[in-house]
């Protein structure tokens, strides 16, 4: 009998040690995986488990190829179950649109190769059509205990994982179908220049239809032609650098800044605006003038900006910087949540009671101190923040003040483990 696999890709890791006194995702990246398990597992028992599992080592060799990572994962009772966790691959199509967009940065074959995945290099990927991070839904669960969804032993296996793409995000673009030698090989035959004498495609052309023909001819028409490419990157600014000495009151780097930022503006909305099923979506709110100050902060500008953002916005430079990160981990709704404390309605409030009542065992549950919308733990320096969707953003208190310290999660045991720095 074949083996389906046999010409497959294959990496194998060996089980790693227990993570007692240590989070499983360090990296961003990671981060984002786990939080891609956690919004879509409707049971949080079964997340509290698979922790518990990953912390204790049950979670043995893991084995990842393209599609699938699979590895045995033995329960309290020592019962050996096989676990796989199945992520879709990208198509040929996604594969040279995500090579295209490499090969034209060094930087991102750079950074692929410190095992680093800047945040810019997976939004150039999601420019060009390719979602390298899973997102809500994509982590489908298979296991041997016959469970439905995410069971305690797929969810150890998510948290192991997790630990490995911390050490290397080639593991993430083998599941996604592509092996590191492959890819690296690849990339190398992309980047040798052309060679003499080879002859550039031209692009089509159209020769367009008299005026006098077209009016003429009424709705008789040749089609309109295709709509240009989006630009892989946003366009440069002019330089304001000149000979000729400013106007009073008028900053040409500050200006410089602007144009810039809206430049990257313009070409997210475009992008975002070119997607699939974008004509369904609810339009956001417009930001106020202080939530666009903070927007404009998180692209780092020089510390003359910096200040007048921090003026304009009726932020001091530290309120500006804690604005920047909150910016940074949730956008306008993670900003809303560092600086409103309203009461969360009731229903969310019932859900939140309920979420912290099954999220620890009973002899681990911390002692938390409800304000409004936030609980304190008592005798510490960390806070867990409600946001009216109902997610929980963690905080620690830095230098006398709340500060946030990583992006929302629907469970509030990650993300109070994120406050406490294990996760």
């Amino acid at each position: 009998m074949n083996d389906p696999y046999e010409n497959t890709p294959e990496r194998v890791f060996a089980a790693l040690p227990p993570a007692q006194g240590r989070g499983f995702a360090q990296s961003w990246w990671g981060q984002a995986w786990l939080k891609a398990l956690e919004d879509a597992t409707l049971d949080t028992q079964q997340l509290k488990s698979g922790r518990r599992l990953a912390r204790a080592g049950a979670v043995g060799a893991v084995s990842v190829r393209p599609g699938r990572v699979t590895a045995v994962v033995k329960d309290r009772d020592h019962t050996a179950h096989r676990a796989d966790v199945l992520l879709q691959e990208l198509s040929e199509e996604q594969w040279d649109r995500f090579l295209g967009m490499a090969v034209e940065r060094v930087g991102h074959i750079a950074a692929l190769l410190d095992r680093e995945m800047p945040p810019h290099l997976v939004e150039d990927a999601a420019t060009a059509g390719v979602e390298l991070l899973p997102g809500l839904g994509d982590l489908e669960a298979e296991c041997d205990c016959d469970a439905w969804d995410h069971c305690g032993h797929t969810a150890a296996l998510c948290y192991q994982v997790a630990r490995l793409l911390d050490q290397d995000p080639f593991v993430l673009l083998l599941l996604r179908g592509r092996g590191e030698r492959e890819l690296l090989d690849e990339l190398q035959l992309r980047s040798v220049p052309p060679q003499a004498g080879t002859v550039a495609v031209r692009q089509e052309t159209y020769a367009g239809v008299d005026a006098a023909e077209a009016y003429a001819a009424g709705e008789i028409l040749p089609p309109l032609p295709a709509a240009p490419a989006v630009p892989a990157e946003p366009g440069l600014p002019p330089s304001l650098d000149t000979e000729i000495d400013p106007a009073p009151g008028v900053d040409p780097s500050a200006l410089e800044f602007l144009a810039a930022q809206a430049a990257r503006e313009a070409h997210r909305l475009l992008v975002d605006a070119l997607r699939a099923g974008h004509e369904q979506r609810v339009v956001e709110a417009g930001l106020t003038s202080a939530q666009d100050a903070v927007r404009l902060a998180s692209g780092r500008p020089e510390v003359s900006v910096t200040a007048r953002l921090a003026e304009g916005s009726g932020r001091d430079r530290e309120g500006l910087a804690l604005a920047v990160r909150s910016w940074e981990y949730g956008g306008a709704a993670a900003l809303d949540v560092l600086e409103t404390d309203r009461p969360a309605e009731a229903e969310t409030l019932a859900r939140a009671r309920a979420a912290l009542e099954s999220a620890w065992e009973e002899h681990e549950r911390p002692v938390l101190r409800a304000s409004r919308s936030r609980w304190t733990v008592v005798g510490g320096q960390s806070q867990l923040r409600l946001g009216p969707d109902g997610r929980w953003w963690p905080y620690r208190k830095e230098r006398g003040r709340w500060a946030p310290v990583g992006p929302a999660s629907q469970d509030p045991a990650t993300a109070l483990a994120l406050a406490d720095g294990r996760e």
